[in-house]
């Protein structure tokens, strides 16, 4: 049984990356497919794309090396962490990106900050 979806996606993107893959799969929600869009608008995947049951996640190397460096789930089923719009924080000093679920919807930490809403902070990617 899977108690935390979208760490179980992020440990898929690290590992497949790691692994040098091209392409990686993970099943589809609503939660998943929005972080997905958010790394393909942020430019960390080339593209993503749905097939079946299955999110399709097309990844991204410069010189073998991946364009995604690090990934961290920050808010857990255990712990839950809440951020205002102005306790957004800033990802490796601005050369990252966290994630934020709001009521407008997920968002990316620039994005939400601008909207000026807060929400339940997911993870940090850079």
């Amino acid at each position: 049984m899977l108690t935390d979806p979208i760490a179980d996606m992020l440990t898929r993107i690290r590992n497949a990356h790691l692994a040098l893959h091209k392409e990686v799969r993970v099943p589809n929600s609503k939660m998943k497919s929005a972080l997905a869009g958010i790394l393909k608008q942020e430019g960390y995947v080339d593209e993503v794309r749905e097939e079946g049951g299955n999110i399709v996640i097309a990844l991204k190397h410069y010189g073998g090396k991946p364009a995604i460096r690090g990934l961290k789930r920050i808010s857990k089923p255990g712990r839950r962490v809440y951020v205002g719009s102005s306790g957004i924080p800033r990802v490796q000093n601005g050369l990252g990106i966290c994630i934020v679920s709001t009521s407008k919807g997920v968002l990316d930490g620039a994005s939400a900050a601008e909207r000026r809403v807060g929400g339940e902070l997911l993870c940090e990617i850079w």
